[in-house]
């Protein structure tokens, strides 16, 4: 089994099909959205696929650490950022192929109309330990 992020952008990725903002749905759009999302999950949860999913607000801070007791803060991200993430899914399946067979779904969910979105979702593996060397 590998675990895979799939990755929901705001923006950065090429402009998917169904280029209309969340922000400019109708509310009937947005719960079939949510809903899509909420059974695709389950129907994972089903297989053993399913691993976590979460949707994230698009404001946020940055915050580093800069000495002992002063972590800085910064009003970002910005809303012109290219990677500001919407949202992710973890899986943890059996091949590559099978994550990509799930991000492809995944990118069907309605949006404006009802009509798939056919967004494009960023698919990262998540990095795996080295082997350990044991004699």
């Amino acid at each position: 089994m590998a675990k895979y992020l799939l990755l929901k952008h705001y923006r950065g990725a090429p402009a998917p099909k169904n280029d209309v903002p969340m922000d400019r749905w109708a509310p009937e759009e947005v719960t079939a959205h949510i809903r899509f999302m909420q059974d695709f999950a389950e129907c994972l949860k089903e297989t053993g696929e399913f691993v976590d999913a979460q949707a994230l607000a698009p404001e946020g801070t940055f915050v580093r650490y800069d000495g002992e007791g002063r972590p800085p803060v910064t009003d970002g991200p910005f809303a012109e950022t290219k990677d500001l993430v919407a949202g992710w899914m973890i899986v943890d399946v059996d091949s590559y192929e099978r994550a990509v067979e799930l991000t492809g779904g995944l990118s069907a969910a309605p949006g404006a109309g009802g009509e798939p979105i056919h967004e494009w979702i960023e698919l990262r593996p998540f990095l795996e330990a080295p082997p350990t060397v044991t004699e």
